[in-house]
C-alpha cells in the first residue's frame, strides 16, 4: 500500500501581481509554490516564519490511481532542473537487476541514487537495519552525532553551505521526536532536508507499541511533505519524490517514516518509476513575463531613492544579483537570511536592516520611493511596525512562493517566480535600454555614504575587557572574511551578523526564522563535512553552545578542523538586554553561571573540550584576543576557545519588538540603562 504525499504547495499568480516569495510559511492557506518551473533552475532558501501549506499525509498505495488528465507524469525530460533527475546515469548498483535484497538495501541505494555521499543517522531499535544497510554501502558514510537533534541541525548544515539537501536519520519514538526542533527550523529557513525515520512494525502501528510515535502527524505542519511507507515496493520513487520536493520550488524538509518490517522486507526494486505529482507541479511558478519585468524597469527608471531589500531567496542568484547593482548602481540591504547574497565589503552594500540592522540600512528603506523586495517574506523583525515599513516607497514583490506575497506587506508589483530567472530577465532588458532610461542615482547614493559616516557600527571598549563586537572585528580580519561562520541565537548571533563582513553566499549558516539555540555547534559539523577545504567556525554563546555540546565527540572523533569562538558572558545576553530594556533590569533566571560562586567561570567550557580531547583555552584580556585568535586559528584540527565578555552589553542599533525607524535605540548599554 502506498502513501499519498503530505505536501505544500503554494499557488501561482499569472496577472500583474503575481503570487508571493518568501521564505517563510504559514499554516493554512494554499500551497506553498515551489520553485521548479518548467524550464528553470531552482532557487535558493529563505526564511520565513508564515507560510500557507497544505498538508496532505501520505500513505502509501500500492497501485497508485491517476486522477484522469491530471495526472501528470513528471520525467526527467518534464523540468530542466537537476532534482527531477531520476537517478545517475551512470550509476551500477551492487546488486544484480533481478536479485532480491531488503527494503533498507532499497533505501540506501536510493540515497545513492540521488547523489547523496553523508548522513547524519543515530541508531536505534527501528531504524537498525538502515544502519546495517548504510555499512554495506561504499559510497554513503554516516557521520554520527551524540543526539538526534544535532544529526538534524547538521544535516541543515550540510545543505545551507553546499546547496545540497541534507540527510539525517534517526529512531522511532523519541529518536523521531529529537529532529522536530530542525524540521521546524528548516521549513522556516526554506532549507532542503531529508528526514528519514524507523517505524514500529506496521501490525503495530496505532497499538502505543514501545517507541511508536505517529511522526508524519507530529511533524504535518512543519515539514513541506511527508510519507508514511506501507508498501517496500514504493521507496524508490518516494526516495526520489523526497529529494524533488525538498529541492524544488521553495526548498524545505520532507520526512519519510519507515516501519521496521519494511526495511526487511525483500523486493526486486523498480527504479524506473516516474514521479506523480500533477498538483503541486502545476502549482510551480512559471517563467517571469517580459511584461512585467519591463514595468519594473520602468519603475526603476522613474524613482529617485530606490533601495534593494535582499533575503535568503536571493542565495542562488548572486552573481545575477551583482550584475544588476552594477547596471543600476541601486544599494542594497540584505536580511540576515541574505548575508553574503551580496558582499558585505562592497560600496553599495548597507549591509543589515530591520531591528539590529545598520542605521543607514533602516534609513535607506525609510527614505526610499522604490522598495525592490526580492526573495524575502517581509518578517517582522525586519519591518517592525509593518505600516510604517518603507510607507513612502512603492514596492516590488519578486519571490517564489506566491503564499509570500501581500501575506504581510501588499506589493505595487509582485512576480512570482524563480529570483534568478527574474534578475536574468531584467539585466537583459537594462543591458539593452540603460543609455535609453537615463538611470542616475548619484546623489541618493551620496546621501547614503554620509549616513554611513555620521551612524556607523561601533562599540565602547572598557579598559581590558573584551568587547565582544571586537573578537568577531578581528575574526573577520584574520581570515580575510572567508569563513564559513554558524552561530546559536542571541546577542552573538546578531554581532556576528552585523561585524562579520560576508563576501559570498553561504558563509554564514544561522537559524533565522526560528531561532534555535543549540543550532551553532552541530551545524558546524554539517558545513565543515560539505565543505572540507574551508575554514569553519562557530560563533557561540555559553548558553547556546551547551545545548548540544555533545557534539564536541562528533568532532574530535570525526577530527573535523572546526573552530569554535565562544562569546562567554555567563547569561542569556539577548534575554538580559530586554531585561535592562523593559524589565527594570530584574533578572529572571538568565545568569547561567554557579550564583554560589560568581567569580569562577561556570561551566568550564575548556574542560569540556578537554574532555573530548579537543585543544583549548581561555582568554580575557583585549591585548591577549588577537593572538589568541591567530593560535585558534592556525592549530591544525579543532579548536575551542573561550572569550569572556562582559554580560552589560547591547546589540545596538535596536528598533524595538513593533516599532518603527523613528524609535530606534542608538545610545546606553546593561551599564547606564536603569
Amino acid at each position: 500500500m502506498k502513501l499519498a504525499a503530505n505536501s505544500t504547495v503554494a499557488s501561482t499568480a499569472a496577472i500583474l501581481t503575481i503570487p508571493k516569495p518568501s521564505p517563510a510559511r504559514s499554516f493554512n492557506p494554499p500551497l506553498p509554490c515551489c520553485k521548479i518551473t518548467v524550464p528553470i533552475s531552482t532557487s535558493s532558501p529563505k526564511s520565513t516564519f508564515h507560510r500557507p501549506l497544505y498538508i496532505t499525509n501520505s500513505l502509501s498505495d500500492p497501485k497508485p490511481k491517476l486522477v484522469g488528465a491530471a495526472s501528470a507524469t513528471i520525467t526527467a525530460s518534464t523540468t530542466t532542473t537537476d532534482i527531477l533527475t531520476a537517478a545517475p546515469q551512470a550509476f551500477v548498483s551492487r546488486f544484480a537487476p533481478d536479485e532480491p535484497r531488503k527494503g533498507c538495501d532499497v533505501l540506501v541505494e536510493a540515497l545513492e541514487r540521488e547523489g547523496v555521499t553523508h548522513v547524519f543517522a543515530y541508531p536505534g531499535g527501528a531504524s537498525m537495519e538502515i544502519h546495517q544497510a548504510l555499512t554495506r554501502s561504499s559510497i554513503i558514510r554516516n557521520v554520527l552525532p551524540r543526539h538526534e537533534q544535532g544529526g538534524v541541525f547538521a544535516a541543515e548544515g550540510y545543505a545551507r553551505a553546499s546547496g545540497r539537501p541534507g540527510v539525517c536519520i534517526a529512531t522511532s519514538g523519541p529518536g523521531a521526536t529529537n529532529l522536530v526542533s530542525g524540521l521546524a527550523d528548516a521549513l522556516l529557513d526554506s532549507i532542503p532536508v531529508v528526514a528519514i525515520t524507523g517505524q514500529v512494525p506496521r501490525r503495530m502501528i496505532g497499538t502505543d507499541a514501545f517507541q511508536e510515535t505517529p511522526i508524519v502527524e507530529v511533524t504535518r505542519s512543519i515539514t513541506k511533505h511527508n510519507y508514511l511507507v506501507l508498501d517496500v515496493e514504493d521507496i524508490p520513487h518516494i526516495v526520489k519524490e523526497a529529494f524533488f520536493l525538498a529541492s524544488s520550488g521553495r526548498p524545505g524538509p520532507v520526512l519519510i517514516d519507515i516501519p521496521k518490517d519494511i526495511q526487511q522486507q525483500l523486493v526486486v526494486p523498480n527504479w524506473n518509476t516516474p514521479i506523480r505529482l500533477p498538483g503541486y507541479v502545476s502549482r510551480l511558478p512559471k517563467s517571469p513575463e517580459f511584461t512585467h519585468l519591463e514595468q519594473i524597469v520602468r519603475l526603476i527608471s522613474e524613482s529617485k531613492r530606490p533601495v534593494l531589500y535582499v533575503g535568503g531567496g536571493c542565495m542562488n542568484s548572486n552573481e545575477e544579483l551583482k550584475q544588476f547593482v552594477e547596471l543600476t548602481g541601486i544599494p542594497v540591504a540584505t536580511t540576515l537570511m541574505g548575508l553574503g547574497a551580496f558582499p558585505c565589503d562592497d560600496k553599495l552594500s548597507l549591509h543589515m536592516l530591520g531591528m539590529h540592522g545598520t542605521m543607514y540600512a533602516n534609513y535607506a528603506v525609510d527614505h526610499s520611493d522604490l522598495l525592490l523586495a526580492f526573495g524575502v517574506r517581509f518578517d517582522d523583525r525586519v519591518t517592525g511596525k509593518i505600516e510604517a515599513f518603507a510607507s513612502r516607497a512603492k514596492i516590488v514583490h519578486i519571490d517564489i512562493d506566491s503564499a509570500e506575497i501581500g501575506k504581510n506587506k501588499q506589493p505595487h508589483i509582485s512576480v512570482c517566480a524563480d529570483v534568478k530567472q527574474a534578475l536574468e530577465g531584467m539585466n537583459k532588458i537594462l543591458e539593452g535600454k540603460k543609455s535609453k532610461l537615463g538611470i542616475d542615482f548619484s546623489s541618493w547614493r551620496d546621501e547614503l555614504s554620509e549616513q554611513k559616516m555620521k551612524h556607523p557600527l561601533s562599540y565602547k571598549t572598557f579598559g581590558e575587557e573584551i568587547p565582544p563586537q571586537y573578537a568577531i572585528q578581528l575574526l573577520d580580519e584574520l581570515t580575510e572574511g572567508r569563513a564559513i561562520i554558524s552561530t546559536g541565537v542571541g546577542q552573538h548571533q546578531m554581532w556576528a551578523a552585523q561585524f562579520y563582513k560576508y563576501r559570498g553566499p553561504r558563509q554564514w549558516l544561522s537559524s533565522s526564522g526560528l531561532g534555535a539555540m543549540g543550532f551553532g555547534l552541530p551545524a558546524a559539523i554539517g558545513a565543515a563535512v560539505a565543505k572540507p577545504d574551508a575554514i569553519v567556525v562557530d560563533i557561540d554563546g555559553d548558553g547556546s553552545f551547551i545545548m548540544n555540546v555533545q557534539e564536541l565527540a562528533t568532532i574530535r572523533v570525526e577530527n573535523l578542523p572546526i573552530k569554535m569562538m565562544i562569546l562567554n558572558n555567563q547569561h542569556l545576553g539577548m534575554v538580559v538586554q530586554w531585561e535592562d530594556r523593559f524589565y527594570k533590569a530584574n533578572r529572571a533566571h538568565t545568569y547561567l553561571g554557579n550564583p554560589s560562586n560568581e567569580k569562577d567561570i561556570f561551566p568550564d567550557m575548556v574542560k569540556f573540550a578537554e574532555a573530548c580531547g579537543i585543544p583549548a583555552m581561555r582568554v580575557r584580556s583585549k591585548s591577549a584576543l588577537r593572538g589568541a585568535i591567530q593560535k585558534m586559528l592556525e592549530t591544525p584540527g579543532p579548536f575551542l576557545l573561550d572569550v569572556i565578555v562582559p554580560h552589560q552589553e547591547h546589540v545596538l542599533p535596536m528598533i524595538p519588538s513593533g516599532g518603527a525607524f523613528k524609535d530606534v535605540i542608538t545610545e546606553s548599554d546593561g551599564r547606564s540603562v536603569n
